[in-house]
This record gives C-alpha cells, sequence and structure tokens, in this order.
C-alpha cells in the first residue's frame, strides 16, 4: 500500500512583505468530502503499515489495561454533611458519583451514573460537577464531542429527576451562590474563548441569565471560583502576565462587584480569603518567582498589601492553603516541589522530608480551616501516586491511599530513578533531567531511551509515576524527561528564557539533553526517542527539523506545528489569548522569528527520523489541519524511507478517547511503534 499524497492548491499568504506559498491550506476545510477521505486515508495507511504489530498492540493494550483496579474509588472527602466518592465499576468505562450522608457507614446515595449518561455516544466527558448549598441540587457539565464545549445539566438529587434547565457552550464549571437559587456559569465565543460570566436562575431558561460579566480584550480568559470559606464569590480575568479579581457576598447574588486589583501590564496575582483578609500570592515589586501578601476585605487594591512571605531569588512559590492555626506553601527550588508547614501561634517552620532524587509533591483537597491535618498528595517514576494525612501538630503522617498496580509484576524496588544536568549550549544553565528504567536495564549504546518534554506557557512536567510506562520500562527501555526551558521547573526566570524572542532555548535545551545522554552512555542515536504533545508537539517537529539524525523515532501527540499561520489567524481558538506566550506575528520581529522555527515552515528536502503523528479531528486547541499539513508536508519533501503515519481519532479531540480504558489503545500504539522501531516488535 502506498502512502497516501495529498492535493496541492497553491495559496499565498503575504505579510510585512513576505510571501509564503502553502499548498496544503485547504486541509483546513473541516466539511470537504476530500479532506475526511484524506484523513481516512492516512488512517487506512497508518493501519497498514502497523498491521504486524496487531497483535503486540492487543497485548501492550491489555496488560496496560490489567494494572489498573477496575472496581477502584477515590478517596473519600467530607463537604457540608456529606462524605463523597467517585466510584469505578469492572467493565464499564465511566464513572459513578456517589454520597454519604454524614457517615461513610451510612447508605451510598448514587448521584449520578455517567456510563448511562454515555451509552450510546462515541465521546462522553464530564467537565464537573457540583453540589448546591443544600444537598438537593447537583449542576454538571457534559461535552459530547471532545471539543470542551459544555452544556450544563441540573439533577434534583432528592426525586433523581433533571431539571429542564439547560445551559449550553460554557467550559462547564458551576459555581453555587448561598441561595441555592442561582450560580455562576461562563460562555465561550466563536473561538472558544472563556469571555463572560452569566448567572442563573433554578427553573429559569438560557435566553434569561444575566450577563454579570463582560471580558471585551481578546487576550484574556475569564473564571469564577468560590473561597475556601464559602464567603466570596471571584471572578478571575487573566493573561499570559496579567490579572484581574472581582468578588461578592456568595450570600447576596446581587451585590455589585467590587475589583481587588484593577489588571496592569505584568502583574500576576491570585487571592483566597479567610477572616477579615484577602491572601494573595503575587509577583507585584519585581517578585519574579512570587510572594504572598495580606489585605483587608475592605481594603483589597494593592498599597493596602502587607508582606507575609517575601521573595526569595532560588525558590518558586506556587501556591498556598490557610488553616486556622498553620499557613502551608508550596515551594519549588532547585526544581523538586517541597511543602513547608508555618505555626501561626509562634512562627515556626519546617518541611515535609523527601528523600527521592526526583519526585512530585502538592497540597490535595483540604476544605476544612479548623483542623491540625493537612492531606497532600506524593508521587515519584517509582512511586505510585499516593495520598497522606500529615498532623501538622504532632508531625505524624498517615497513608491513606495508593494508586495499586495490578498483575502481580510491580515492584517499585525494580526500578532506579535518577535526576542528572546537562550543559546547555549558551553556557549559561544546566538542563535538568529526570530518568527511570528498570534495574537490569544497562546503560550502554544498545538501550533504548525515550525521551520527553514539553516547555511552554510555565507548565512543569514533574516526575510522576505511570503504570502504563512499565511496558517500556519492563522491555529495556528507559524514560526520560528534559526539563527545558519554557517550563518553570527552574523558577520563573526558566518560564521566560523559554519563551517569546527567547523560544528556541526550549529546543535547543532539548536537543542538548539528548546529546547530553548520548554522551554518557546511557544510549545512542540509533536507539534514542523523542515524544511530546500539544506545545510538545511544536517541540518535536522543531528538534526534527533542526536535528533529525540524532533521533531514531518520534512521537507527536496533538502537535501545534504551524505556528505562524495559526498566530496570525485570530478566529482559530486560543490564538489572542497566545500573543504573550509567543509573540504577535503581526509584529514583524516576532513574525520573522516565528518563521524561523515554525515546524511547518521548515520542513525541508532532508532525511527525517521514523515518525508517528497523532491528532483528535474535534481537537479545540490545536485544530486537527496542523498535524494533517505537515505529515503532507513531509510526506512531499522528506528524502528517506523511513516511517511516517498519521492517525486521527475521528471521535475526540485535544484529550484523546473518553472513557477511562479507551486512551489506552492510543498509548498501546505508540508503544508498539516504538517497539517496531526497536526490535519489530517482537518483545
Amino acid at each position: 500500500m502506498n502512502a497516501p499524497k495529498a492535493k496541492k492548491i497553491d495559496k499565498s499568504l503575504e505579510i510585512h512583505g513576505h510571501q509564503r506559498n502553502d499548498p496544503f491550506f485547504w486541509l483546513n476545510e473541516r466539511e470537504n468530502p476530500e479532506v475526511l477521505q484524506y484523513l481516512e486515508e492516512e488512517n487506512a495507511y497508518c493501519d497498514f503499515v502497523m498491521k504486524d504489530t496487531e497483535e503486540l498492540q492487543e497485548q501492550l493494550f491489555q496488560e496496560m489495561k490489567a494494572r489498573y483496579k477496575e472496581d477502584d474509588e477515590s478517596l473519600p472527602y467530607f463537604f457540608n454533611e456529606y462524605w463523597y466518592v467517585v466510584k469505578f465499576q469492572k467493565g464499564k468505562e465511566y464513572p459513578l458519583f456517589y454520597r454519604h450522608f454524614k457517615s461513610l457507614e451510612n447508605e451510598a446515595e448514587l448521584m449520578l451514573d455517567v456510563n448511562e449518561m454515555a451509552a450510546g455516544k462515541d465521546f462522553y466527558d464530564v467537565g464537573s460537577f457540583s453540589v448546591s448549598v443544600n444537598n438537593q441540587l447537583a449542576a454538571f457539565s457534559e461535552d459530547i464531542i471532545g471539543r470542551r464545549i459544555y452544556t450544563i445539566l441540573l439533577k434534583n438529587l432528592e426525586t433523581g429527576e433533571f431539571l429542564n434547565d439547560k445551559i449550553e457552550n460554557t467550559t462547564g464549571k458551576t459555581v453555587w451562590a448561598a441561595d441555592n437559587e442561582h450560580f455562576f456559569y461562563i460562555r465561550k465565543d466563536e473561538t472558544l474563548r472563556a469571555f463572560q460570566i452569566y448567572r442563573h436562575k433554578i427553573g429559569t431558561s438560557q435566553e434569561e441569565d444575566v450577563l454579570v460579566f463582560h471580558e471585551e480584550d481578546e487576550t484574556f480568559d475569564v473564571s469564577v471560583y468560590k473561597s475556601k470559606s464559602l464567603e466570596y464569590i471571584f471572578i478571575a480575568s487573566s493573561s499570559t502576565i496579567s490579572d484581574e479579581h472581582w468578588f461578592i457576598p456568595s450570600n447576596n447574588v446581587f451585590a455589585e462587584w467590587q475589583v481587588i486589583q484593577k489588571r496592569e501590564d505584568d502583574l500576576e496575582y491570585a487571592v483566597e480569603h479567610y477572616q477579615n483578609d484577602f491572601y494573595i500570592i503575587t509577583n507585584e515589586g519585581d517578585a519574579t518567582n512570587f510572594k504572598i501578601m495580606k489585605t483587608s476585605v475592605d481594603q483589597p487594591s494593592k498599597e493596602h498589601w502587607k508582606e507575609v512571605i517575601p521573595h526569595k531569588k532560588e525558590t518558586l512559590l506556587e501556591g498556598f492553603e490557610i488553616f486556622k492555626d498553620y499557613f502551608v506553601i508550596e515551594e519549588r527550588t532547585e526544581g523538586l516541589l517541597q511543602l513547608k508547614i508555618i505555626d501561626n501561634a509562634t512562627g515556626k517552620s519546617h518541611y515535609l522530608p523527601f528523600d527521592e532524587p526526583t519526585y512530585t509533591a502538592y497540597v490535595g483537597l483540604n476544605l476544612d480551616f479548623d483542623t491540625e491535618v493537612l492531606r497532600y498528595g506524593y508521587t515519584s517514576l517509582t512511586t505510585p501516586s499516593s495520598t497522606y494525612e500529615y498532623n501538622m501538630k504532632t508531625g505524624e503522617t498517615k497513608l491513606l491511599k495508593q494508586q495499586e498496580v495490578l498483575g502481580g509484576t510491580f515492584d517499585s524496588k525494580n526500578y532506579i530513578s535518577e535526576r542528572i544536568w546537562a550543559n546547555s549550549r549558551d553556557g549559561k544553565v544546566k538542563i535538568p533531567i529526570s530518568l527511570v528504567y528498570h534495574k537490569d536495564t544497562p546503560k550502554s549504546a544498545e538501550t533504548p531511551l525515550l525521551l520527553y518534554g514539553y516547555g511552554s506557557y510555565g507548565h512543569t512536567i514533574d516526575a510522576s509515576f505511570s503504570n502504563v510506562r512499565l511496558s517500556i520500562l519492563d522491555r529495556g527501555f528507559i524514560y526520560a524527561i528534559a526539563h527545558v526551558r519554557g517550563g518553570e521547573y527552574l523558577g520563573r526566570e526558566w518560564y521566560d528564557n523559554g519563551k517569546m524572542l527567547k523560544k528556541k532555548n526550549t529546543f535547543f535545551d532539548f536537543i542538548d539533553a539528548a546529546k547530553f545522554l548520548i554522551s554518557e552512555n546511557y544510549t545512542s542515536p540509533k536507539h534514542l526517542y523523542a515524544m511530546g504533545g500539544s506545545a510538545g508537539g511544536l517541540l518535536m517537529g522543531a528538534v526534527m527539523n533542526y536535528e533529525p539524525e540524532i533521533f531514531k523515532g518520534i512521537v507527536a501527540q496533538v502537535p501545534f506545528v504551524d505556528v505562524v499561520t495559526t498566530m496570525l489567524d485570530e478566529t482559530i481558538p486560543l490564538t489572542t489569548g497566545e500573543f504573550d506566550e509567543w509573540g504577535n506575528p503581526k509584529k514583524k520581529k516576532y513574525y520573522d522569528y516565528m518563521l524561523s522555527y515554525s515546524p511547518y515552515d521548515n520542513v525541508e528536502a532532508k532525511n527525517y527520523p521514523n515518525t508517528l503523528i497523532t491528532t483528535g479531528f474535534y481537537d479545540s486547541q490545536v485544530q486537527y489541519w496542523e498535524p494533517a499539513k505537515w505529515v503532507a508536508k513531509l510526506r512531499d519533501l522528506k528524502t528517506d524511507n523511513n516511517i511516517l503515519i498519521f492517525k486521527t481519532d475521528m471521535k475526540s479531540g485535544h484529550g484523546g478517547a473518553s472513557g477511562r480504558f479507551e486512551s489506552l489503545k492510543e498509548d498501546a500504539l505508540e508503544y508498539a511503534f516504538l517497539l517496531k522501531l526497536e526490535n519489530n516488535g517482537r518483545n
């Protein structure tokens, strides 16, 4: 079977006196039968190329699935007289939401069976689930195509009946007012930007809903949330580099919204409430790695802010949790997250002890102010996700739940994790790399290694456990994460030096990390593979163009690769809100820089690695046509005989297939591709 060949239709694109021809531009015509035919042809070709791995894919899928406890349930949490639990039942793909009145010993009340809601649908996702203050009504949201456009529905928990209220085109989130008659929600515009907050009254139509906030600046998105104290409802309007928050008492939906601090360029802040004060984490006053301030509710603007936790150049403040007698801070120092406990009465502080070389820890769900118990999470490359309770007074730690890894073969002692540091080509930094491998896997030029990267939006890929990943670790792979610039692994400057006109640092850091792993004899170019998704797919496309010869294979998931054309089109979701991340190409300096690295624009006639590219037809974040165009151009220009396959899930969006286990088939395909390249899939 021959590889599909997309037809070419000349399309001239011109700006700043520069002209580009995009012969595959037509692939953005979603309703065009020829586009659909091309995608189906690519799917058929992918199946043809991977046919010799069908048994392996099924084996991988079954062993991945077998590691999950099918009849699993979440850790219960208590809130407003009820214990809440989410359960999974054997043989079912979707969760069931339960609650117990006052005691877990009391009979469980089924609030929502998502399996019933999803019946007969190719895709189904519940975006949020929230219960009214009087515990009588539940609001939940559903997305049935994967485009992250949610419809909010209401259910009477006392009668089991669904209300007639139906609110469409939302982000899915609902925030209940204290009166049990109203809630707030967020609408999206035609580009899927969250831009309006509405107030809905139970029992009325969506047409009667009241607009309470409209964000007209297209570079800002809005959100709505309730304080931990439950006393205030906040609206947050945020761009990449600026925030503005408004508030009302939760018991008065008709109150006038008050601003905490008006937006300013480069002023970021987030707010929580306790007693008579707002606590604010902010970068105000050149606090690059943030500091924590507080101010009275009556005087919330920044001239009244008083310092609680000062800025530290070497430590990034990521968040905080307020208790009656304790203050808990999430800090990141030298890339590792730490939880700092402060006794409010004495001012003394201490850290929770974590001793693995690379890991992640985080504050969990803590709804009670008046407690000395902190719930927190911990995981590493060798330790399954775990939830603990820590007594901040006595220092006692209790494991509440750890992710079970079934199948009878997993023992954390059989795996080794490391963190090493590679030199960057600019000589300014060292690039952290987290690794994990089976204790019987040698480090050698013959050892296969999968290097993962992301590096955008300040999003940090921490070292965490994956029971899916065991399928390649147990087959002799080393798995590594390159913590490249563009994330916030080493603080805010780490992010700032991997965005806008410094974006290439992200790509070069990944390449330098790969070369370091080769030089240190962890692997070799014949056995080195790379993987990344979304903005990490951009990373894959860029490194393929820069130095294709150091990778045996690449997996690019839902890749953002047509950077220039996308960022010039403000009708596409996310574009306007990301000018502070990539730059606005309507300004020539950003256009020129973006054009110099955009993967699609820089494909040329040369050899490329074996490549698997995936997308979802309904993807709302990276439109399907970006990878489709990229594949078509690679097919047209590449000079090698290496594998190039493209898989489009015609039923899903950015997050892949819905359901608990369906997405494992995507993992199985990706791992089978790597194993096929490594040893023709004989494992």
